[in-house]
């Protein structure tokens, strides 16, 4: 889904823009929408797991004075961070137990566009995150996964002046692009 969200923003007029992505993980997203013509991307990452990975990914690109990356819960953290033009978030939601928050969030520094990709509502995808949410508990591992109604993460994006403009989606994942209205 990351790929369809990727081609459809690389699609648009975003050159010099700038993109604050929640949860990029090692910056792979990042790495490729610099490379397409954004001028900056911000990372706000929650584990520390990815640091040394992403250095070495952004070095290896040569990019790394056009990536800033920031440790910690981007909910509670919102007001350090600048409107971008394009705020993303790849399955990241689902991580995430209160969704309002964090679209509420995602929302507020959306100056343009926000791309999610998140579970979508069917049975199956419930039934394979239960089934993994029980697993993870019995190892005694505190994280879970969600799935959060796919209407409900909609309307917070639309109530705010927010537009679908891109949806795309298998048999898991969906990913939908927003952009804000003129």
């Amino acid at each position: 889904m990351a790929t369809s969200m990727v081609e459809y923003l690389l699609s648009r007029d975003i050159q010099g823009a700038e993109l604050l992505e929640v949860g990029g993980g090692v910056g792979a997203i990042q790495v490729e929408m610099l490379k397409g013509g954004i001028a900056r991307a911000v990372n706000v990452e929650l584990s520390t797991a990815y640091e040394e990975a992403a250095s070495d990914l952004a070095r290896a690109e040569g990019i790394e004075d056009r990536i800033i990356r920031r440790l910690g819960d981007f909910v509670e953290q919102q007001d350090q961070y600048e409107t971008a033009d394009i705020v993303l978030m790849n399955r990241v939601i689902c991580c995430y137990p209160w969704m309002e928050k964090i679209m509420t969030a995602a929302v507020g520094k959306t100056g343009r566009y926000l791309a999610l990709a998140f579970p979508r509502q069917r049975w199956w995808v419930k039934l394979g995150m239960g089934l993994g949410n029980r697993y993870l508990a019995i190892r005694g591992c505190g994280f879970r996964a969600f799935v959060h109604p796919e209407a409900a993460v909609e309307e917070v994006a639309t109530r705010s002046g927010l537009l679908v403009r891109h949806r795309a989606n298998n048999l898991i994942w969906q990913a939908i692009v927003f952009e804000r209205a003129a």
